[in-house]
C-alpha cells in the first residue's frame, strides 16, 4: 500500500506583514519514499485552490517557524488553514528542544547542511522577485526559485539530522 506523502513547505514573500504584503513563490516538496515530487507556485499561482490541489492527501506538512509566519501568511493572504486541513509539524520547535537556536540558516551551518547559495536571505529574496516582476529579470526568478528550493528541500534534511536527535 501507498503511504500518504508528507509535504515540506515554504513561502517567499514580499515582506512581513500579510496585511501589506502577499506570497510571491510557495515551495513544497512532497515526499513518500518512492516518488518524491518538487512544486512551485509561483506569483499568480500561489491561490488557495492551488495550494490545496499540489498538498493532496498529504499526512504531515512540516516547516521552519511555520507556526508563526508560513501559516498564518497563508491564511491571511490565501484564506486557507493549512493546520485545519493537514497535521503540520513546526521543525523550529524541534531544533530549540535539542539547543539549536537561530533562524533557519543558522541551524543548517549549526548541522553542517550544506546550502549552495550562501548569502541569501529574505530580504534578498524580496529583492529577487521585485527585480522579476519589475524589470522581467528571469535570472532574478531562477535564483529566487533555486533559494526558494535549497530551503525547503533542507526541511527534509534538518528532519532527518534531528531524528536521531529528538529528546
Amino acid at each position: 500500500m501507498k503511504r500518504l506523502p508528507d509535504a515540506y513547505l515554504d513561502i517567499e514573500t514580499t515582506g512581513l506583514s500579510p496585511f501589506y504584503h502577499y506570497i510571491t513563490v510557495i515551495g513544497i516538496y512532497l515526499c513518500n519514499g518512492e516518488d518524491d515530487e518538487f512544486i512551485q507556485l509561483i506569483g499568480e499561482q500561489a491561490t488557495g485552490y492551488s495550494l490545496l490541489k499540489a498538498l493532496g492527501s498529504v499526512n504531515t506538512v512540516y516547516t521552519y517557524n511555520g507556526s508563526r509566519f508560513d501559516l498564518p501568511f497563508i491564511h491571511a493572504c490565501l484564506g486557507i488553514d493549512l493546520s485545519s486541513h493537514f497535521h503540520h509539524h513546526d521543525l523550529m520547535y524541534d531544533c530549540w528542544r535539542n539547543d539549536l537556536y537561530g533562524g533557519f540558516k543558522s541551524v543548517e551551518r549549526q548541522l553542517g547542511i550544506p546550502r549552495e547559495l550562501e548569502g541569501i536571505g529574505g530580504l534578498e529574496a524580496i529583492w529577487l522577485w521585485w527585480r522579476y516582476h519589475n524589470d522581467a529579470d528571469e535570472n532574478a526568478l531562477a535564483l529566487l526559485l533555486q533559494y526558494n528550493r535549497e530551503d525547503v528541500v533542507n526541511l527534509k534534511a534538518l528532519k532527518e539530522k534531528l531524528a536521531g536527535r529528538w529528546v
